[in-house]
């Protein structure tokens, strides 16, 4: 295990397994980051199944709206899974470093956070996980109540309607699409669900130990400012999740299986999986967060008292035995400081969240929904409208 220069405090990463060994053995791994091994993966599934599909006299069909989903799931989502992990990556390492660092974990805590670090290693190289995300990905198609799931809506994500629409013939595109490119996906999808289960339970055993929390911090939320940082980055992840559920919806929207108002009852949905996701982690935080302001309130505010209660015989009542001047008094600018203490800890905030992150996280879910509104409103149609509105006619 790698251990920082500074002492041998162990080095916190939750990206490892069989597949990253891989990515790393061919050289397409390089650090953290792990960009273009996810554009090699999503290249080549996306290219065989061109290469299959075209070599039968069905380059029409594999380029329609129809099966749109395949496309945007190697090409798009593959690559931002792995764009994803490069970014976030060195920013979980990051903010085990800050927490420590700064004293948010105290020294006596150390050494628990350090064997939790240890446990947390070994859960993400286990060979056991590996095995059972890809069996979960080649058993998929048999719960097919499961069917909501990232990926699978549309189309080209469900077994059924690919068998139905290839009319029982089961050719070589057909089997590598569905034996090789469908259970990558889905090994991808599941892998992900499991670094992001890893990053939950490790964020539960951080607040179970007894941090160091400061509720006149800066960041409003007692030091743990950083962590939203982390969250931040995952925002590409939530883009690749509304990409596959946009092309799963224009998918059925242009085979007919879905009229296009029903989308606007499906958005909501998008973004609350992507709030339960990324937002959702950081409610693990709020009762600590809670607690500190609590404290801090009644500490702060008694501080307050007691300071402008001197402040005000001192310099109102005419209590001032030491005969200083008013002019030039250090009293007026700690007034100010202190008034300025409380103002932080009665604006703590009980979740690590600001209103920057939740704008950010919603424009990630929303923003791939967008082209879903050409179905409606047709680009000729749409700049023909922009053309009357701007020129009055």
């Amino acid at each position: 295990m790698k251990t920082t220069d500074q002492d041998t405090f162990p080095v916190f990463s939750l990206f490892g397994g069989y597949l990253q060994r891989l990515g790393r053995r061919l050289g397409l791994i390089s650090g953290t980051n792990t960009l273009w091994f996810g554009v090699a993966l999503g290249v080549l599934a996306w290219g065989v199944l061109v290469l299959l599909t075209l070599g039968m006299g069905y380059g029409r069909k594999v380029f329609s709206l129809d099966v749109i989903g395949a496309h945007v799931r190697f090409l798009v989502a593959v690559p931002l899974f792995f764009l994803c992990e490069t970014w976030v990556a060195p920013l979980m390492t990051e903010f085990v470093r800050n927490i420590v660092r700064s004293g948010v974990v105290p020294e006596t805590e150390r050494l628990a956070l350090g064997a939790v670090i240890r446990r947390f290693d070994r859960l993400k190289d286990s060979w056991l996980a590996d095995v059972l995300l890809v069996l979960a990905a080649f058993a998929f198609p048999l719960f097919s109540a499961f069917g909501a799931l990232p990926g699978q809506p549309g189309r080209s994500g469900n077994w059924t309607s690919l068998l139905a629409h290839a009319e029982g013939q089961f050719g070589p595109a057909l089997g590598w699409y569905l034996w090789f490119c469908l259970p990558l996906f889905r090994f991808l999808v599941a892998r992900w669900i499991w670094h992001l289960a890893l990053w939950t339970c490790f964020l539960w055993r951080v607040q179970k130990l007894n941090l160091h929390l400061i509720p006149t911090h800066p960041d409003r939320v007692a030091g743990l400012g950083f962590l939203e940082v982390v969250q931040e980055h995952f925002g590409v992840l939530a883009a690749a999740i509304s990409a596959v559920y946009a092309a799963s919806f224009a998918e059925d929207i242009a085979s007919g299986a879905m009229a296009f108002e029903t989308v606007y009852r499906l958005i909501p949905l998008v973004v609350a999986i992507n709030a339960v996701l990324f937002l959702g982690p950081l409610f693990i935080f709020s009762q600590k967060l809670w607690a500190c302001r609590v404290t801090g309130w009644s500490e702060y505010m008694g501080m307050a008292s007691r300071y402008v209660d001197s402040f005000d015989r001192k310099w109102i009542r005419g209590e001032n035995p030491s005969a200083e001047p008013l002019l030039g008094t250090d009293d007026m600018q700690s007034l100010a400081d202190l008034a300025s203490s409380v103002d932080v800890v009665r604006e703590m905030r009980w979740i690590p969240v600001s209103q920057r992150f939740l704008l950010s996280l919603a424009a990630s879910a929303l923003a791939p929904l967008l082209p879903l509104l050409l179905f409606k409103y047709p680009v000729a149609e749409l700049a023909t409208k922009l053309f009357q509105a701007l020129s009055g006619l």
